[in-house]
């Protein structure tokens, strides 16, 4: 029997808060740490937060207190951001917030950092005012954020205590082939948001590749692919499930952003033919079936792209299919696709 591609592959996840139809933040919060929680016992690496903003559907807004919550509420499992969007921050604060957290959860706080401004044009404007074009800014200061994190920084007139000195890896993410360069060009280890800007993955971590830099913090490329996944029992079961993320997407290309919606048996109703094929190019990159399916599509991906790490980000409703979902996901690296919690 081959060995499978998928045996020595950490498995993470990718939690966006996201706000059922009906609920509130406050009931999200409570079923991201059930998930975090299930996921330390499955053999999840990490646990991140993503930053946006202005969004009804999505609480995470303030990722590093999530962070903290999350962090607080299990033992083991590395808790990050996937990403803190740097141009929205001083590096002074982030290296601040993220030295708290790293010095009340040793070992295990990750911060991944992207430029984008995680929310819509005029919401940007009222987070960076005068420093709305400060994403030109976010090279240099992903090195502040290295200088101040430095216990070489301990003579500077400007220093982040806590923060200096302690061991907080530092990831850049993108969507793009700029981020590629510049994870690259530091020797930093790079996330790709697949999940939803799957167009430039190719190209983007052929860059990075090609190009990268032994650096003090990494000897060798890393790269991590975000997926979306939705795992059921049987194939029809996730295609069903699997229509929750779909009307989400399809509220992003048409700009009727909503709250997360149930499932639903047939989404012809909801979209028509162009909306469909603008969906689906975006969800390009989605696993969506039984633990078998998903394994089966995994490992092609797996062989083709040669990822380090995959990080699953699964937009289900009902919160028991999440963690049957998350279970069976998991179940995926380990062939043990009947894995009770």
């Amino acid at each position: 029997m081959p060995v499978s591609n998928l045996k020595n592959i950490p498995y993470s996840v990718l939690d966006l808060a996201t706000v059922l139809d009906g609920h509130t933040p406050s009931d999200t919060f409570k079923t991201s740490l059930e998930i975090a929680q299930q996921s330390e016992v499955l053999g999840y690496k990490r646990y991140w937060f993503a930053e946006h903003h202005n969004m009804a559907g999505v609480a995470s807004s303030a990722p590093s207190v999530l962070i903290g919550f999350i962090a607080g509420g299990t033992k083991t499992i590395r808790v990050g951001s996937g990403g803190i969007m740097l141009p929205n921050h001083a590096p002074l604060i982030v290296a601040e917030q993220f030295g708290t957290l790293a010095s009340l959860y040793p070992n295990r706080i990750d911060l991944g950092l992207g430029r984008a401004p995680g929310t819509d044009q005029v919401t940007a404007m009222a987070i960076r005012g005068e420093n709305f074009n400060a994403a030109h800014n976010f090279p240099r200061d992903v090195e502040k954020l290295q200088q101040l994190f430095s216990a070489g920084n301990r003579t500077s007139n400007v220093r982040a205590i806590p923060g200096e000195g302690l061991d907080v890896p530092i990831w850049i993410l993108g969507s793009s082939t700029d981020s590629a360069r510049l994870a690259a060009e530091k020797g930093l280890p790079y996330a790709f948001a697949s999940h939803f800007a799957p167009a430039y993955f190719e190209q983007a971590i052929s860059i990075y590749r090609n190009n990268f830099k032994p650096s003090i913090y990494l000897q060798e490329p890393y790269v991590m692919a975000c997926v979306n996944v939705v795992a059921a029992d049987t194939d029809a079961e996730a295609e069903v499930l699997s229509s929750s993320v779909k009307r989400m997407f399809l509220g992003v290309i048409t700009g009727r952003r909503e709250m997360l919606k149930p499932p639903v048996a047939n989404m012809n109703a909801h979209w028509d033919q162009l909306e469909k094929e603008a969906v689906e190019q975006m969800l390009y990159y989605s696993f969506i079936g039984s633990a078998e399916t998903i394994h089966e599509n995994l490992e092609g991906f797996i062989s083709k792209y040669g990822v380090n790490e995959i990080m699953a980000t699964s937009h289900i409703y009902d919160q028991k299919a999440k963690l049957h979902s998350n279970k069976l996901f998991a179940g995926v690296f380990s062939q043990t696709f009947e894995m009770s919690f």
